[in-house]
């Protein structure tokens, strides 16, 4: 009887929300199959530059103590460029950054072009530039409702798909209500809850680029972030939900050089290149194709703290070459600083990614998961984070309808 007056006053009170929450976009018209109503739950959160070692070298406790009645990873290895665009959406699709086009945070394509850049909302809010099939649309094309509060490629209609509630990025919209929404969509009727719910902070991210990974303001962002998951749980604790929780990061953090930040090579000449350059990968792209090897052997005679390719000569291992760019948006040229140099005018923020994570042990980020579907107290070690799109079809009951680079039998054990 108890529960079915706290159900009735939730949906009270979520209908009247939603009356009032001109934010939230909702697909109309969309519902949970009779079977996937029965199907478990998943929240997937990430807390953007969350370090693999945070956790114990600031003591999260909450994220700790969760930790021990789930699964832990020693690390979770990001795609290359360890960056926030590519990564969030390789998390989303299983696929590699050249495999699912989001190759950078900025990129030019030249069949358009144009060039997409993370803060330029048309461009993300434009599902065209998007490959792959992220989580949130495989599960609503097989009749699951899904969620994203914040998610890279959840903005856009992928294949003409959203998710069925979703909101733009907005960091005005506190934590509080942030996880008051993910427990409103919890309490909706079977038929429209979300099966599937994305979640996404930027900390401590921020403050890692700001102040450097050892600073003080740091160890206050993932505390902050600590609190943030427990307020989460608890709130999806009460809706009496067994809920599966999935806590990632799309890179990590290390400290750099700042007092040499490295120019642009003297040789190169915008006239005939446009160049995108970013402090860890400076990517140039021909306007005329005949001169890139000219200006690749004049950069090979100044290298000095960093690496240039050719995409037809970059490391196989990186999946970062002529041979997996499947949309054409990998610079014709490739410069790779050696860590702990950058590239830049100015002095450089304290903290960067960006790094080939194979070398630079601090670009890897973190897994955990707790709830129903996992094994508890499992240490597992470091891998890439590509597999953790078939772990969550898995969850699910999900069928991946098409080729990605994750694996399912990786994360398999994870599971009771």
């Amino acid at each position: 009887m108890k529960y079915i007056f706290f159900f009735l006053l939730s949906a009270l009170f979520v209908n009247r929300a939603y009356s009032q929450d001109t934010l939230q976009h909702i697909v109309a018209g969309r519902s949970n199959s009779a079977a996937q109503q029965k199907a478990p739950y998943v929240i997937l959160i990430s807390a953007d530059g969350f370090r693999h070692d945070y956790m114990e070298k600031y003591q999260a406790e909450n994220l700790i103590r969760f930790g021990k009645t789930g699964v832990r990873a020693a690390s979770m290895i990001p795609s290359f460029p360890s960056v926030t665009f590519p990564n969030h959406y390789t998390i989303a699709t299983g696929l590699y950054p050249s495999h699912h086009g989001i190759v950078a945070n900025t990129f030019y394509d030249a069949a358009r072009q144009g060039t997409y850049s993370m803060s330029d909302k048309p461009k993300v809010r434009d599902g065209s530039w998007y490959g792959g099939t992220p989580i949130w649309v495989l599960a609503e094309q097989q009749q699951m409702v899904s969620a994203s509060m914040y998610w890279v490629g959840s903005e856009a209609a992928v294949q003409g798909i959203s998710p069925t509630y979703s909101y733009y990025y907005n960091e005005r919209i506190s934590n509080e209500r942030r996880i008051a929404i993910v427990k409103e969509w919890l309490v909706l009727p079977e038929d429209k809850r979300p099966h599937l719910i994305t979640f996404y902070t930027p900390e401590p991210d921020h403050a890692g680029h700001r102040y450097g990974p050892e600073a003080p303001e740091t160890e206050r962002a993932v505390r902050m972030v600590d609190s943030l998951v427990w307020q989460l749980a608890e709130a999806v604790r009460e809706t009496g939900l067994p809920v599966n929780f999935i806590f990632v990061s799309d890179h990590g953090m290390t400290a750099v050089d700042r007092e040499h930040p490295l120019p642009m090579p003297a040789s190169v000449d915008i006239s005939r290149f446009r160049a995108i350059s970013v402090s860890t990968m400076v990517s140039l792209y021909a306007k005329d194709k005949a001169d890139i090897q000219p200006l690749y052997e004049s950069l090979k005679k100044e290298e000095n703290h960093y690496k240039v390719y050719l995409k037809t000569n970059m490391p196989a291992y990186l999946h970062y070459g002529a041979e997996d760019d499947r949309m054409n948006r990998i610079g014709d040229i490739v410069l790779i600083p050696d860590w702990p140099y950058v590239f830049g005018e100015r002095t450089p923020n304290a903290g960067h990614h960006g790094f080939d994570p194979t070398v630079v042990k601090d670009m890897h980020a973190v897994f955990m998961a707790w709830g129903p579907a996992f094994e508890s107290n499992l240490d597992i070690p470091s891998f890439e984070n590509v597999h953790v799109y078939p772990l969550i079809a898995e969850i699910l009951g999900l069928r991946i309808t098409e080729d990605i680079d994750g694996c399912g039998e990786v994360l398999q054990n994870t599971l009771k």
